[in-house]
């Protein structure tokens, strides 16, 4: 899809929210700052380069280096300026961020160009490395000097969600509380990530897209490897467990460029895997190595939430508190197939050999109820429901000779008196309700219903990629199917 802008097209898949937030940004009064973060490889770069590159203004553009010396990462900065404004005439590398902040603000103020200036600071964490002074220039410059202009958007932008939260966003010093704009990068879902397929000449059916972002998500970079031509596994055989697998190490690479002690959020999220419908707070401080105390789970748990890793349910029976759910395809992906095995071992045509096991149906339907949850809006419209007070899984643990549990992958508790229960349902062929499988949606809706009191009307939906085969188990239970059609709407 093309997104328009003053008349002029320009290649932008989705993102419709964030180009508004820029508008609004570029026809501002008073100067703007501007805090964009999202996971390595969302397409951060891609948007602030497209966007501002159909505006008339003076753009300026430095990347951190991770890992990079004080020296090297304030070279890189001089070249910026160099480019910027002196038409490539060599600046001198200064010798601190003041110093650096200082000179890029002489040659602000000394430019004969009268369009709006925009200060885009890529990377900014890698920046602003330890004792560099970094924050503490760039607070001088803005609050003195740049925070006055009309015409003038610092953008400052990086993979560390974390960083940039506490360091920029909820800084307690002179930038407390000096960002005008916040923007989160998400990935695509399953109707941006067609359109991008399609935008590269890639004709997927809606069934070769779903086992795609299954696998890789919607993050663009990885969607850039998928090869036209290939079935969706043929991908996915070429993208991981080839030889020379393109992602065959990108997971440890994403944790360590994202997080300090990276391995120590490797293994938080591989625990909370372990399980579709996630962990509570208990289990993982019961489970994981992570002292409960002092806030680091908490604040472990947070960043990978900012950075679309995990979300926080609230179950429908609030009493067992918060539960986290791991939602990022790719993740999953890589920690059921990859991570724990010998890669280099791997015998040839690996993923063409297991998706014909039956491991794969167990991973398959997870990997589709984490698609589901991300799509919880999509869902929500397709059974043409107004508004919800709570959507949320339920179970409740079986106790012996007192009570026969049961599990609900996703409700629906909604405000006009009625609560929805929805099933899903992954298979290579249309589902089909037998008699055995009807006797068990019965059983679970009254274990619900006796365990909860509700009063409220239940009706039951099937969430099925393949659609759902019509017989009399069907039209005596079903009230609504959703199919993958309603994914793309």
């Amino acid at each position: 899809m093309m997104l328009y802008l003053s008349g002029i097209k320009f290649m932008l898949i989705g993102r419709k929210k964030e180009v508004q937030v820029l508008k609004k940004i570029s026809k501002s009064s008073n100067a703007e700052f501007v805090v964009l973060y999202g996971r390595r490889r969302i397409g951060k770069t891609f948007l602030i380069r497209e966007f501002f590159s159909q505006q008339d203004c003076l753009f300026f553009q430095s990347t951190g280096l991770q890992n990079g010396a004080l020296k090297k990462q304030l070279r890189h900065f001089a070249d910026a300026m160099s480019k910027a404004f002196t038409h490539g005439i060599q600046i001198k590398t200064p010798t601190s961020w003041d110093d650096c902040f200082r000179t890029l603000n002489q040659l602000i103020e000394n430019s004969n160009d009268n369009r709006q200036k925009v200060l885009f600071m890529d990377e900014v964490p890698w920046m602003a490395t330890r004792k560099s002074g970094f924050l503490e220039a760039l607070d001088y410059y803005w609050n003195r000097y740049w925070s006055t202009k009309s015409n003038f958007i610092l953008i400052v932008c990086g993979s560390s969600a974390s960083w940039l939260i506490k360091n920029i966003i909820y800084n307690k010093g002179g930038l407390h509380n000096r960002c005008t704009c916040e923007i989160k990068l998400d990935p695509f879902d399953l109707e941006e990530t067609h359109e991008y397929l399609l935008s590269r000449n890639i004709r997927c059916n809606k069934r070769h897209t779903l086992e795609i972002y299954m696998a890789l998500g919607g993050v663009p970079y990885y969607l850039n490897y998928v090869e036209k031509g290939l079935s969706s596994a043929e991908n996915i055989q070429n993208i991981f467990f080839d030889k020379k697998a393109p992602l065959r190490d990108e997971f440890t690479k994403l944790f360590r460029s994202l997080f300090n002690e990276a391995e120590t959020y490797i293994e938080l999220i591989k625990l909370i895997s372990q399980k579709k419908e996630g962990l509570s707070r208990a289990e993982i401080e019961s489970l994981s190595k992570l002292s409960p105390g002092g806030g680091r789970l908490t604040a472990r748990l947070h960043d990978l939430e900012r950075t679309s890793f995990i979300e926080t349910h609230i179950p429908w029976n609030k009493q067992r508190g918060e539960y986290f759910k791991v939602t990022d395809e790719f993740s999953l992906f890589y920690i059921h197939w990859l991570y724990s095995k010998k890669i280099k071992k791997l015998p040839d045509n690996y993923w063409l050999k297991q998706i014909e096991k039956p491991i794969y149906n167990v991973w398959a339907g997870y990997a589709f109820e984490a698609v589901c949850y991300k799509h919880i809006d999509k869902i929500v419209k397709a059974l043409n429901i107004k508004t919800a007070d709570n959507i949320s899984s339920w179970r409740l643990v079986s106790r012996k000779n007192i009570t026969q549990g049961a599990q609900i992958d996703l409700l629906i508790d909604r405000s006009d008196d009625a609560i929805t229960v929805c099933e899903i349902k992954y298979t290579d062929k249309m589902f089909s309700i037998d008699k055995s499988y009807a006797e068990n949606l019965k059983r679970k809706i009254k274990v619900f219903i006796e365990s909860t009191q509700t009063k409220k009307q239940i009706f039951l939906a099937i969430i099925s990629a393949t659609g759902l085969k019509k017989n009399n188990y069907s039209e005596e239970l079903v009230t609504k199917i959703i199919t993958l059609d309603d994914f793309f709407q």
